[in-house]
């Protein structure tokens, strides 16, 4: 009789684990997109993580004007990176200032103002390289009267992406005619497809055009310049710091060259200043193509009312393969995305009482959505990902914590792991950034390219916070593959780390310590570089890394420096006053001068991003956390701080400041119907956000090493049902 009872108990507990187990279809797809109007704001997207492909309500890039000050129409790949000709000769040490600090001079990249020659390099560096819009591609539909459609034509729209295979289907008519739309992004090529049926295509009024528009060369770039002279309709804000009436030489020169392979394949070949890449086409049905104009070509589909369009995107001299077929690319684009939410973790809130529950899951869902596929390629993403340009499309290295450790928190490293070989492909150029300024080991860039390359900017050289990131993502890949293997595939890089942030840490011989700066900016960009020392977050992630590069040393039975157990032993403690963390030692008015309240509120990063330290005391943080929360500028914040606010609320005990946090009422807070967080005109979406966001969720659901409450950053009250599954704890 017992022997039945145990295998009815047995049979019972694997009935009730099956019916745990969250359904990933059903919470996937309650989330999907659906478009009934034209919203400049709910631009759509495809692709696969390292080729991005947005869409207006026609499924295709048909209105790009139209939707330049919203999300714009971006076709982008993480490989497509021009620079004007430097007919000017400009030097990149004509960029450089030296700055007294630590009694010596150390030279840094900055935004030089004078003497003109020197600030036209600057600006060069700046600009130089960025990323691309590769090419347009839109309808060309004419109307009864044979004018062409316009946004206000485009009637009884009806989209909707799929969130679980990573098609956009669209419906809209014009004129009574209806059009159907497929739209879809392969997951191993930059490769897209679409089928359109509609009977204007019988009549010979519908076509699809291809337009490859110039690089502003801005701060931004929306795809729309059509001519090498026509400025672009970007407020003046977004391209603050740039010289708008600077012409470079070479823009001239460009050409884009069609060769029709067959009667359903052709080829444009576009030559630039420094990068030559092709745009194959093939079509399933008759049609042609022709050159319309410079840069601007049409494919004119006939007899049939379908047509099925593949387009491909590879620079010029890399291998060839075939165009793979409309079919081919929705079936990879299927497969690719249901693998991808098969994986990994999985939060469901539904039966939650809490109204903000549903609102909570969807963020979720699209932030997944968003950053796997825009933030998974070879090379750290820039802040708008691969749908426009901001900062000239050049990554910010500090923003990659943001972009990439929520990876290894859903169970998905091999993600993150992706763009840390570009790390070893940038060591050198990190490496000699600090044998400029006599340091050891390598000092990573902040503002950087496709091949790692330093920008001038009087803010992002004086910047320490991502020094430390690669430690973070390699001890991630560590916890997920605990080996000899990995520490050996990583430790070069974070020794090397290691060693600067030993080096950069200024010994204070009267008091006995070692101080970070003068001659440093906090995450918290407020702070003069030259008055600054000792902020507070830094110097608990300088404890926090340090300790973690010795313990690499450990494992694998190597001598640890002296020189890192010192500064780990001496390092300065973190400032206190009035029983509150300030942002920096040298900022006795961190809560007092309105302009200290503005910006990251990068100390609740302390105790948030980073686990409790042997530095930190929690009753003080605590205290800080409750003075930042009541007194915060917090319509002066960023998408992150929200998120970064969340974690140091969960790991306080604070659950519901968490939920608060999450949800707090500012502008950049906002989560677009697309899923994207808005931040302001100038910048209407920004991935740090979204990333930020899961990373919060991971934590607040399993938790960090040490934590033993379930589900540690919700409510305990009964409004929240928490159901997860897959989560790894944070440090």
């Amino acid at each position: 009789m017992k022997k039945y009872q145990l295998i009815i108990a047995f049979v019972f507990s694997i009935s009730l684990s099956a019916q745990q187990k969250i359904d990933r279809k059903a919470l996937v797809t309650r989330h999907n997109v659906q478009i009934t109007a034209i919203d400049t704001l709910a631009s759509l997207t495809v692709g696969n993580g390292t080729f991005a492909f947005t869409v207006d309500a026609t499924g295709l890039q048909s209105f790009p004007e139209k939707y330049q000050n919203g999300i714009p129409l971006g076709t982008q790949s993480e490989w497509g990176w021009d620079s004007y000709k430097n007919t000017e000769n400009y030097k990149f040490s004509e960029t450089l200032k030296d700055v007294d600090q630590y009694g010596r001079k150390i030279s840094y990249s900055t935004q030089i103002k004078e003497p003109a020659r020197k600030k036209e390099a600057v600006e060069w560096f700046r600009q130089n390289p960025h990323l691309l819009q590769l090419g347009n591609i839109g309808f060309e539909i004419t109307k009864k009267d044979g004018s062409l459609v316009k946004p206000e034509d485009i009637k009884a729209i009806n989209q909707k992406l799929n969130l679980w295979t990573g098609k956009i289907e669209s419906y809209f008519e014009v004129e009574g005619t209806p059009v159907k739309v497929t739209t879809a992004c392969d997951q191993t090529k930059d490769a897209l497809g679409f089928k359109v049926e509609s009977d204007l295509i019988q009549q010979g009024r519908l076509k699809i055009r291809i337009r490859i528009p110039f690089p502003t060369g801005l701060w931004g770039d929306m795809g729309t310049k059509w001519e090498e002279k026509q400025d672009v309709a970007i407020s003046k804000v977004a391209i603050a710091g740039t010289d708008m009436g600077k012409k470079w030489g070479g823009k001239q020169d460009y050409t884009s060259n069609l060769k029709i392979k067959n009667k359903s394949e052709a080829t444009i070949t576009h030559i630039m200043d420094s990068i030559s890449y092709d745009i194959n086409l093939k079509w399933k049905g008759t049609a042609s193509i022709k050159e319309k104009a410079k840069h601007y070509f049409v494919v004119e589909p006939s007899k049939s009312s379908t047509i099925e369009l593949s387009c491909s995107f590879i620079q010029t001299d890399k291998n060839k393969s075939a165009i793979p077929s409309f079919e081919a690319i929705e079936k990879s684009s299927i497969g690719g995305w249901e693998s991808f939410w098969k994986s990994g973790a999985a939060v469901d809130f539904s039966g939650s009482t809490d109204k903000r529950a549903n609102e909570l899951e969807r963020r979720v869902i699209l932030s997944q959505y968003l950053t796997k596929l825009q933030c998974t390629g070879k090379v750290p993403p820039q802040e708008t990902g691969l749908t426009y340009n901001s900062w000239f499309g050049k990554p910010h290295l500090e923003m990659h914590w943001w972009h990439g450790v929520h990876f290894a928190l859903w169970d998905r490293p091999e993600l993150l792991e992706k763009s840390l070989p570009w790390y070893q492909k940038v060591f050198d150029k990190a490496k000699n950034i600090a044998k400029r300024q006599g340091f050891e080991g390598a000092r990573w860039q902040k503002m950087t390219d496709y091949d790692g390359n330093e920008s001038p900017s009087s803010v992002g050289a004086f910047l320490i916070w991502q020094q430390p990131h690669f430690i973070t993502y390699a001890d991630l890949i560590y916890q997920a593959k605990p080996t000899t293997g990995t520490l050996n595939l990583y430790s070069e890089r974070v020794f090397a780390t290691a060693d600067f942030m030993a080096s950069f840490a200024n010994y204070d011989s009267k008091n006995d310590r070692y101080v970070l700066g003068p001659g440093v900016i906090p995450a918290q960009e407020r702070f003069k570089a030259i008055e600054t020392f000792n902020p507070t977050y830094e110097l608990a992630y300088w404890n926090w890394a340090l300790k973690t590069a010795i313990n690499w040393k450990k494992k694998l039975n190597q001598k640890v420096p002296e020189k890192w157990e010192d500064v780990l032993k001496k390092l300065s403690p973190l400032p206190i006053a009035k029983e509150v963390y300030l942002a920096t030692e040298s900022a006795t008015d961190s809560y007092t001068n309105p302009e200290f309240k503005t910006d990251h509120p990068s100390v609740l990063g302390t105790f948030g991003m980073l686990p409790e330290t042997s530095l930190l005391d929690k009753k003080i943080m605590k205290n800080t956390f409750n003075l930042v929360w009541d007194t915060w500028t917090w319509d002066k914040t960023w998408g992150w701080d929200f998120p970064m606010t969340a974690m140091s609320a969960a790991r306080l005990q604070m659950p519901e400041k968490a939920i608060d946090a999450l949800f707090m009422n500012v502008t950049t807070n906002t989560y677009l119907k697309n899923g994207h967080n808005y931040q302001s005109p100038r910048l209407t979406l920004y991935l740090p956000g979204n990333g930020g966001l899961l990373t919060a969720v991971a934590m607040m659901c399993a938790g960090w090493e040490g934590n033993t409450i379930e589900n540690p950053g919700f409510p305990k009250d009964g409004t929240w049902k928490v159901r997860s599954e897959g989560f790894k704890k944070m440090f």
